[in-house]
């Protein structure tokens, strides 16, 4: 029977990381999937200050790699390095867009492009799931199940999204492709 690690500190700081990432991505989530949600006051919070908790996930994730980067010695010019952390390296890529970007300044002038850029979070998100999977399946401590359940959660409930969205869209669009079929005045 293989025994649960205690946590090194960098693992720690990644899954302190992950929790804040899951933070930034709940409240649409909630407020599709239960929409008597959207009055209450922790996704209210979580919306207002979503992207000081997503500065606060990349700091994280920053020590969390510049740790196990000193920890494991690596070598940046050997391209093995980043097959073995294509993930982390991916994520950790995304998260610093959306950091860089995460400001009223870059709001306004980015416009549309911005909204498309903080879409690249849900990549992020699939990235992540196969990160701590892949990179913690070897080394369990008592964070690893949390976490693994935490972000399989949030990827499932932005599935459920999702869904919901699509549905809703091809009903509206079905209600305008009937409402144009019904002539607005009848003559006889």
């Amino acid at each position: 029977m293989a025994a649960i690690d205690t946590a090194p500190l960098e693992n720690s700081l990644g899954f302190l990381a992950l929790g804040a990432y899951i933070l930034t991505l709940m409240p649409t989530n909630l407020r599709i999937i239960f929409p008597q949600i959207k009055q209450a006051n922790l996704p209210k919070w979580l919306l207002k200050y979503r992207r000081l908790i997503g500065i606060l996930a990349f700091c994280l994730a920053l020590l969390h790699a510049s740790l196990l980067v000193k920890k494991r010695d690596l070598d940046f010019l050997d391209p093995n390095t980043y097959w073995i952390y294509i993930q982390g390296v991916s994520t950790f890529i995304i998260f610093t867009l959306l950091a860089i970007t995460s400001n009223d300044w870059s709001v306004k002038r980015l416009k549309k492009n911005w909204k498309r850029l903080h879409t690249l979070t849900y990549l992020a998100m699939f990235l992540l799931t196969w990160h701590v999977w892949d990179k913690m399946l070897e080394h369990w401590s008592y964070l690893t199940p949390i976490g693994l359940v935490g972000i399989v959660t949030t990827t499932l409930l932005f599935l459920m999204r999702h869904w919901i969205e699509h549905r809703n869209k091809q009903q509206k669009a079905q209600g305008k492709a009937f409402s144009s079929q019904i002539p607005e005045k009848i003559t006889l």
